[in-house]
């Protein structure tokens, strides 16, 4: 591997938690919905626009209640874990929001050279006191907005360390082929390629393929999410989540 090809991006939490919040009003306005970055700019990895919406996320739950904000942001095959994998927005139709929501906030961010999927990171604290992480995979839409394809945590014994910094990661970038996704011909945008997800929303990749990312669910519905970036001429691990299958139904 080489090191010095790995790029990190290092933002202070103050920033990412107040001066994101900024930013997320700006892409996502009372509706949630509209970017307000022009395709006229060269798309690419934006790990700032991905902090901003999932605290834009997390403010919509605290607004409008939680599986509100949860079918807002899904695309419309999103795949959710409760605990086996269910399409999201069939499961959250008509689902009457919990009276608390949860709190969440992300702590890190991976994203792929050309922004077309990024993964987020980060605690969460349920309104009884419980703790837990969460990783969502957020696809790029062809309004430049993110919304989330696969979403899965667990609780955990011990909390997250809160870090000093949110820690964005990007995957290093394939070689420039005209007209590829990424790239200008005759000074136009090329046209917008969603990120290829798999037919049971479990498994897919970046439109440059800098990024790929799966899930599998055991029969005894214990899973693993894993991630995987671009690293000089080869894809390496970058993140695994393991989730132990739930007890026996009483």
């Amino acid at each position: 591997m080489n090191r010095n090809a790995i790029r990190l991006v290092l933002v202070p939490a103050a920033l990412a938690l107040a001066g994101w919040t900024c930013v997320a009003s700006a892409q996502y306005d009372d509706s949630y919905g509209r970017s307000g970055r022009s395709r006229a700019q060269q798309p690419g990895a934006d790990p700032g626009v991905v902090v901003a919406t999932e605290i834009a996320f997390a403010r919509l739950a605290k607004e409008k209640g939680q599986w509100t904000a949860f079918a807002k942001f899904a695309t419309k095959d999103a795949v959710m874990f409760v605990p086996e994998p269910v399409r999201a927005q069939k499961w959250l139709g008509g689902r009457k929001n919990p009276l608390q929501t949860v709190d969440w906030e992300p702590y890190r961010v991976w994203t792929s050279c050309d922004g077309t999927i990024a993964v987020t990171k980060g605690p969460w604290t349920g309104p009884d006191g419980a703790r837990g992480y969460f990783t969502t995979i957020w696809q790029r839409q062809k309004d430049d907005t993110y919304r989330w394809v696969l979403d899965q945590g667990d609780t955990l014994a011990k909390p997250l360390d809160e870090p000093d910094l949110v820690q964005a990661d990007v995957a290093d970038c394939p070689p420039r082929t005209p007209g590829a996704f990424g790239g200008y011909r005759h000074g136009k945008a090329p046209k917008f390629v969603p990120s290829p997800v798999a037919a049971d929303g479990l498994s897919g990749t970046s439109s440059d393929g800098t990024l790929s990312w799966s899930a599998s669910v055991a029969p005894d519905r214990s899973r693993e999410v894993h991630v995987s970036l671009r690293r000089g001429q080869e894809m390496q691990e970058a993140l695994v989540s393991r989730v132990a299958a739930p007890p026996p139904a009483r």
